[in-house]
């Protein structure tokens, strides 16, 4: 196999295993990798504004107002203005939400992250690197695109 088709298939594999994982956490908790990476930062940080998860997660504040609308739709958040500062809102978890939490699977990016963060500094910035150039290649330099592996949206 030629050194193009390598990549192609390397690439292929990828979106493959990033489809296939989403379908997982789907199937299991009826949540995308994003809702669930959201209810996680929010159990993490505790109290939190939406600004604070936009910015937690490298996400804008309105793609953080949308997915905070569909989880409480689904009763997993609920909002609250600040009794302090009554121009902020907080988002809280509710117990379905932990429990959900509890039986989810890892997201992908998680376990992604923590392999990288095992290798040697400079297979990181080679990494980093062919990989910024793959996306140049591809036109998708300047493409929005959060932290998140994850290839679509669930609606419900």
């Amino acid at each position: 196999m030629d050194q193009i088709n390598e990549v192609l298939v390397a690439l292929r594999r990828v979106i493959r295993a990033t489809d296939l994982h989403s379908r997982h956490l789907a199937k299991t908790t009826g949540l995308t990798a994003p809702q669930i990476l959201l209810l996680q930062t929010i159990q993490n940080k505790g109290e939190v504004t939406i600004g604070e998860l936009a910015n937690e997660m490298s996400l804008s504040q309105s793609t953080v107002t949308t997915i905070l609308d569909r989880l409480e739709a689904r009763q997993l958040v609920y909002r609250e203005r600040s009794s302090t500062d009554k121009r902020k809102v907080h988002a809280h978890l509710t117990v379905a939400a932990r429990n959900t939490l509890k039986n989810a699977p890892i997201p992908l990016q998680e376990q992604f992250a923590m392999q990288f963060s095992e290798l040697q500094q400079w297979e990181q910035t080679m990494i980093v690197s062919a990989l910024q150039r793959v996306a140049q290649m591809m036109d998708a330099q300047h493409l929005d695109a959060s932290p998140v592996l994850d290839l679509g949206t669930l609606d419900r």
